[in-house]
């Protein structure tokens, strides 16, 4: 590894830290729910090092507990999953072009809300070794994290536990809100996705709508009407 990419991987590793530890006690829940209804530690363990997707796994590993179908199962992790999709579009924007398939393929594995939300704000193009050094600790920050929950949560009270359930919260508030205090576009796309999200929590007729659609609506008519009204002017406009 030459220096540069020692020194940018480094410098996500450094990153990701943050993140690690909100996964580590997120995972920790999701380790507890799997032991709690007799499903093997291991299994646990494995489907947390296959999976880095928070809700979509939480959903996707209650639907096998409860017995759902594969076309249940499949179709409910896609739609809460689809918001990926977006987040990989924009990071896209942001890598070299000439960027080999078989790194892309690491890096899609590796786009979650908060690793994207910190990628993003890596100033000029996101060098591979940099978003592999981002994804390594929360990669196993929630490995281990379901590991934990598997094996020694299970004596720890009732309180603790719900209370490790809300920390992925907090840490993505973490990553929003200080560039938020500086970017006015982007704190006018936080209200307004937040905003529309109320609507589709408290109206009647579209609260029925899943969260994964939900996500994707809020998400694409915040950061629409941010690139209508303040449009990002490339090099030669510069």
């Amino acid at each position: 590894m030459s220096g540069t990419m020692k020194s940018a991987y480094l410098h996500g590793l450094r990153n990701g830290i943050p993140i690690c530890l909100g996964y580590l006690s997120v995972s920790v829940t999701f380790g507890l729910m799997c032991t709690e209804n007799d499903l093997p530690f291991w299994i646990a363990v494995l489907i947390s090092m296959t999976n880095l997707t928070s809700a979509g796994q939480f959903a996707g590993t209650a639907l096998i507990i409860s017995g759902g179908s594969l076309f249940e199962i499949g179709l409910t992790t896609f739609v809460i999953n689809i918001r990926y999709l977006l987040m990989s579009l924009s990071l896209s924007q942001k890598i070299d072009p000439a960027l080999p398939i078989p790194q892309r393929l690491v890096m899609s594995f590796g786009v979650t809300d908060e690793i994207f939300g910190v990628s993003m704000q890596h100033k000029g193009q996101i060098p591979f070794a940099y978003f592999l050094g981002l994804m390594t600790l929360p990669f196993w920050g929630w490995a281990l994290g379901t590991l934990i929950g598997a094996t020694a949560v299970s004596l720890l009270p009732d309180m603790v536990r719900s209370a490790l359930g809300i920390a992925i919260y907090g840490m993505f508030l973490a990553v929003i809100i200080p560039p938020a205090r500086t970017e006015h576009a982007l704190a006018w796309v936080i209200v307004i996705a937040a905003g529309i999200s109320c609507l589709f929590y408290y109206l009647p007729v579209l609260s029925q709508l899943s969260s994964g659609w939900v996500i994707i609506i809020c998400a694409v008519a915040a950061s629409s009407f941010a690139a209508w009204k303040w449009p990002v002017k490339d090099e030669e406009e510069a």
